[in-house]
């Protein structure tokens, strides 16, 4: 868990320092080339202001679905099921829901949103998504009970489906910047992609990491336990004498 929280500290402060060095370093390039008109110089804040927006909608996505989500799964996987763990889950996904939601509102307020694009209909669609799953944690049956296993099935779907669409918004949300502002993306898109890698990585592993611990404490204190050939090695003598006797 303080390898997770490491983790998660470094990921935020290296985020927040592109997140701050990439508008300073456009802007020290786009003032190189000079001036122009009184218009020109309007448009041009109008358009540092849209990138920023931009920009900033965009982080506010990815810590949403691409840190705070995967990082509350990884927590309540490391858990082992303890109240501590669920809470953490909690707080995550609380934390992740309002920052969605601040992504939406800003969406709503300064971008044109005709629907046209894939980002802007997979970002409907996972807004859905995510307070329908927020709706059904809280009405979470009790251990034991029947609808149980139905509820769980269904919050595991729209767990597993808000995880994927996410990742698959934060890619089309890219594409979209790049298509409105014609910058690269290739940067991000390693960033994000590696990021994604390791976290499915380290995800596979700890889930892993309990059996392979319970094997290294089986092989370094449980007693050699005699194999098959051993134990059938003096049987196999017995029949022996036994015939040779007769």
């Amino acid at each position: 868990m303080k390898f997770l929280q490491k983790l998660g500290f470094f990921c935020i402060r290296s985020s927040l320092l592109l997140f701050l060095v990439s508008p300073l370093v456009n802007s020290s390039q786009e003032h190189m080339k000079g001036g122009g008109s009184h218009k020109d110089n309007i448009h041009k804040q109008m358009s540092h202001k849209l990138s920023f927006e931009i920009r900033l909608h965009g982080f506010l996505l990815w810590a949403s679905m691409g840190f705070l989500m995967p990082v509350g799964i990884l927590a309540i996987r490391m858990s082992q099921r303890e109240e501590c763990g669920r809470r953490l889950r909690i707080l995550f996904y609380m934390l992740s829901i309002l920052l969605a939601t601040a992504a939406a509102v800003m969406s709503f307020r300064n971008f044109n949103n005709s629907f046209n694009n894939k980002h802007q209909r997979v970002g409907l669609g996972l807004y859905g998504l995510i307070w329908l799953q927020a709706l059904i944690g809280f009405i979470r049956p009790q251990r034991g009970s029947k609808g149980r296993s139905v509820w769980f099935s269904a919050h595991w779907i729209l767990g597993t489906a808000v995880s994927l669409l996410g990742i698959l918004n934060i890619y089309t949300g890219l594409q979209a910047y790049h298509e409105r502002t014609s910058k690269g993306i290739k940067l991000w898109t390693i960033i994000f992609t590696a990021q994604v890698s390791f976290m499915t990585f380290f995800y596979l592993f700890q889930d892993k990491w309990w059996y392979i611990q319970k094997q290294g404490v089986l092989l370094g204190h449980e007693p050699v336990r005699p194999t098959a050939d051993k134990v059938l090695l003096p049987i196999e003598k017995q029949k022996r004498a036994v015939t040779d006797s007769c």
